[in-house]
């Protein structure tokens, strides 16, 4: 299977050097820039094609790791050459966007997938599994919290709001995937953001915090913080409330996932503990396109958990509560 990497910066080098580590995969790459490209090559052993058109003409499957305002055209002209796509997420810059792409991809059948890691993170995958389970009964309330420093870097783009979409759209929506995912349907976003000037921080950064209330289908809430003003490293955290009990987890503490029930506390083991999360999300899109098998991780995903990001920020702007866009 011929896979080219388009995109040879943070994200397309963690996705490469999974893709070295499969024996059916034949790795070739991508990049207006012609030194990074070079670079890449050397270091992961890929092929290197002249241009988008000849990675095109080459490959089986497109992993498009490029700036989120670029996805939709690099997108859709895979698509149109019949390739199978994974797409970094966010999976565009607008849900409209997000729409194109999707309809292109089903009105040429080719399989498609948004990279929304997260949810092949064993704890976060071990939660997801516990809570569907009904063990801790029906879910009532969620806290998520996802931060780290401001990044640097990546040409300016990442922290160029009107390009990536800034703290939410970037950062937060892991956690809003993860939520759809686990509770089902959002129906309305309340959101506040701060900016606090934190170390490099860029100016037209609009906000480096912002906390975001979710209420869904079921009856279920949940509140997100996604921060870029953490100076003590990454760091992730969930807690799930139900009827009958509760699960919590914090990657700073081990065993970092427990479930609390009248029967007492267990630390849980989550599935794949052992295996990285993104050769899981590769090699299962892999799996799929060979085997004919739908995605883990589908369009229509990608594109309800921008629509959920995008109602955040317009009510940090406005001050009032957001329904997500349904189309």
């Amino acid at each position: 299977m011929k896979v080219g990497v388009v995109g040879t910066g943070g994200m397309g080098n963690v996705h490469a050097r999974h893709y070295v580590n499969m024996p059916d995969v034949e790795l070739y790459a991508y990049d207006r820039d012609l030194e990074k490209l070079g670079a890449f090559c050397k270091h992961h052993g890929a092929k290197k094609t002249d241009s988008y058109e000849d990675l095109l003409a080459t490959c089986d499957i497109v992993d498009i790791c490029l700036p989120t305002h670029l996805h939709k055209q690099f997108s859709l002209e895979a698509i149109d050459a019949g390739k199978a796509v994974l797409l970094e997420k966010p999976m565009a810059r607008t849900v409209e966007e997000c729409r194109e792409i999707l309809d292109a991809a089903n009105a040429k059948g080719v399989p498609f997938s948004v990279g929304h890691v997260v949810r092949f993170f064993p704890e976060h995958e071990k939660a997801h599994q516990v809570v569907v389970s009904g063990e801790i009964g029906d879910p009532a309330a969620v806290r998520m919290r996802r931060g780290g420093r401001a990044p640097v870097g990546s040409d300016g783009w990442f922290q160029n709001p009107e390009l990536s979409g800034g703290v939410i759209l970037d950062l937060g929506i892991h956690e809003l995937d993860w939520l759809r995912w686990t509770l089902g349907e959002c129906t309305q976003v309340f959101a506040q953001s701060v900016r606090a000037n934190f170390p490099n921080l860029d100016s037209n950064v609009q906000g480096d915090y912002a906390l975001i209330t979710l209420s869904f289908e079921s009856g279920a809430i949940a509140h997100v913080e996604a921060t870029w003003m953490d100076p003590s490293g990454f760091r992730t955290t969930l807690e799930v409330c139900g009827s009958k009990g509760l699960i919590d987890f914090d990657s700073r503490n081990a065993p970092s996932l427990r479930t609390h029930t009248d029967s007492g506390t267990r630390n849980e083991t989550p599935n794949h503990v052992s295996t990285d999360p993104y050769y899981r999300q590769l090699r299962g899109f892999v799996d799929a396109v060979k085997n004919g098998t739908e995605p883990a991780v589908g369009g229509l995903d990608g594109l309800k958990a921008v629509a959920i990001a995008l109602a955040a920020i317009e009510s940090a702007q406005t001050g009032k509560p957001v329904k997500p866009a349904t189309s």
